[in-house]
């Protein structure tokens, strides 16, 4: 009998005894999350778990149904639960495993398992991660790593077939996407397995390891790499180039996919954390959003004393050499600097900061011509290594500095480090929560942090408040493009056009941005309406509580449950107020 059949039956088993509404939801909240760190082996490795890091997910069409089964019998058993027995903190778990399976089983009854990658990430660049950071300490470890290579072949092959399955059902990505994430994977392609980013762990061998062993491993990782992982990914371009282009979607929009309306309501779900809103109302707050800020920006470019349009400044600032920097460590330094003149700004913000460090780290280069400006990658629990904001060096002059301190404030600090790190460190929060991520509080929380640095007193001059301005400008284009590519009809044109003439990103980020929403449908809403659901609740507590409100505390309290969907941060904020008023 399948081992999480088992599990839940026990789960059943002990549901059907006399336990109390907090034994019953304690059971299934440490059911369900052994079944994910079986399900998830990089899951399991990110949480400092390391029986599984000889292993890659599995993924197919058996799998995932195992899975949808599971997750249903969980869900199910969830709701023989009496939530009104349950303490607060415990209805808040209740709440939060239940929206967890359900957004899911969603997922899997639609089978989005068809696309498995879009131009930011995927499973093939997971599997390059899938061990970055682990401590090495033992051979077993370095076993485990070498297992993880010789897994590569049968992972890469699953997600083919479920591409194959997208091609017959008309559930595949656009052409456009292909085309810029093709020389990605072709680039792992390598003559010699040293070059390829795998090699790392064996440049520096565990010294406390004898001699022989040492040697050993460096030749079977070596072999590992050219016998599995190299040959994956390059059977993984001669399926993109011979089979998967041919049959890529001309259309951008996820709505043209098979029943890729529902689709698309599902991925609002899913990253917004919001079922109340369509895609005709997000466009609408995103054109108004759009207005608001614009009038920000004249008045800003108005302060800077510059005599021309707005077309003019954007112009300037894309072209003129004082704004960028001479070289990658130049714009390392300077990104460096901005994060620690934000850290010794901290406690005066935040009562409760965390233990964990973070660096700043460059882009792969083998990812880097593909990607975004910057993102955070949180460190495994346990790990090595601690937090990274990744700054792209690709393309200097396309990296305006003036843009760093709100790059920063997002990726960094108060961030997206702040933020996953607090979450971590919560004592008393199940198991299961430690690991979860929502877009719509975790990039809004990125994106009001950015806001936030006008009162930390980042922004020294009017090009970097421009610079923010333009930031929080993109993420509200992206409510406009989002909803008007996927489910309007817009053409990628239109949507280039729109991105750049309202804010002043330069063309590479335009384009990556623009492709990034044609490939990830519905992401990029996240950000804004987070932000302003943030917003929304730092200004009715501030009302509500006067004087005796403490921005301190109200952060505190805002990232102290860990993430959330919209709807429970916003019962958080109000039992804030009201047990303090």
């Amino acid at each position: 009998m399948n081992k999480f059949i088992v599990l839940l039956l026990l789960c059943s088993a002990q549901l059907g005894f006399s336990q109390t509404a907090e034994q019953q939801l304690q059971s299934l909240m440490d059911g369900y999350w052994n079944y994910r760190l079986q399900e998830n082996p990089t899951l399991a490795t990110g949480a400092g778990i390391s029986d599984f890091n000889h292993l890659l997910p599995q993924v197919s069409p058996v799998d995932q149904a195992r899975r949808l089964r599971s997750e249903e019998e969980f869900l199910a058993q969830l709701r023989q639960v009496d939530r009104d027995e349950l303490n607060r903190d415990d209805q808040i778990n209740f709440d939060l495993l239940g929206w967890v399976l359900e957004r899911s089983i969603d997922g899997l009854r639609l089978n989005t398992s068809r696309i498995p990658f879009n131009t930011f990430s995927g499973f093939f660049t997971g599997a390059l991660r899938a061990s970055y950071g682990v401590p090495m300490n033992t051979e077993e470890d370095y076993r485990d790593y070498i297992a993880r290579i010789e897994e590569f072949p049968r992972y890469f092959s699953e997600n083919i077939e479920n591409m194959r399955q997208g091609i017959r059902e008309g559930f595949v990505l656009p052409k456009i996407v292909i085309d810029g994430v093709l020389p990605t994977v072709q680039a792992q392609v390598y003559d010699n397995q040293d070059q390829s980013s795998l090699a790392e762990p064996i440049l520096d061998v565990n010294q406390r390891l004898p001699g022989n062993v040492r040697a050993d491993i460096v030749e079977e990782t070596r072999a590992a790499i050219r016998s599995y992982a190299i040959p994956a990914f390059r059977q993984l371009v001669t399926f993109l180039e011979d089979e998967y282009y041919p049959a890529a979607a001309d259309s951008i929009a996820a709505s043209d996919l098979e029943n890729g309306e529902e689709f698309y309501a599902h991925q609002i779900r899913v990253y917004t954390t919001r079922t109340d809103l369509s895609a005709a109302q997000i466009h609408q707050i995103g054109l108004a959003e759009v207005a608001r800020i614009r009038a920000e920006m004249d008045e800003v470019i108005a302060q800077s004393g510059f005599d021309g349009s707005f077309e003019d400044f954007t112009e300037f600032l894309r072209t003129d050499p004082q704004f960028y920097a001479n070289s990658e460590e130049e714009l390392l330094k300077e990104a460096a600097f901005v994060a620690k003149k934000i850290d010794y700004l901290m406690p005066e913000f935040f009562g409760t900061l965390p233990r964990l460090s973070y660096g700043v780290v460059p882009v792969p280069d083998e990812i880097a011509p593909n990607y975004t400006t910057a993102s955070y990658n949180p460190a495994p629990i346990g790990g090595i290594r601690g937090g990274a904001y990744w700054v792209n060096t690709f393309a200097l002059d396309q990296r305006p500095l003036y843009e760093l301190p709100a790059l920063t404030a997002h990726e960094a600090v108060p961030g997206h480090h702040h933020q996953n790190a607090i979450a971590r460190e919560i004592e008393g929060l199940p198991a299961f929560r430690k690991q979860l991520y929502f877009s719509a509080m975790g990039e809004g929380w990125g994106l009001y942090s950015e806001k936030l640095g006008i009162e930390m007193g980042i922004y020294n001059n009017a090009y970097e408040h421009f610079g923010r301005l333009s930031y929080e400008m993109w993420r509200a284009c992206r409510l406009v493009i989002d909803t008007g590519i996927h489910s309007q009809g817009w053409s990628r044109q239109q949507a280039l056009d729109y991105l750049s003439s309202n804010t002043s990103l330069s063309t590479a980020n335009v384009r990556a941005e623009v492709d990034r929403y044609i490939s990830w449908p519905a992401q990029a809403l996240s950000y804004k309406l987070g932000e302003m659901k943030i917003i929304e609740l730092r200004q009715r507590a501030e009302q509500a509580l006067g004087n005796r409100f403490d921005i301190r505390e109200f952060h505190d309290v805002l990232l102290g449950q860990g993430a959330l969907p919209l709807d429970l941060l916003e019962g958080v904020i109000d039992h804030y107020i009201e047990t303090n008023i």
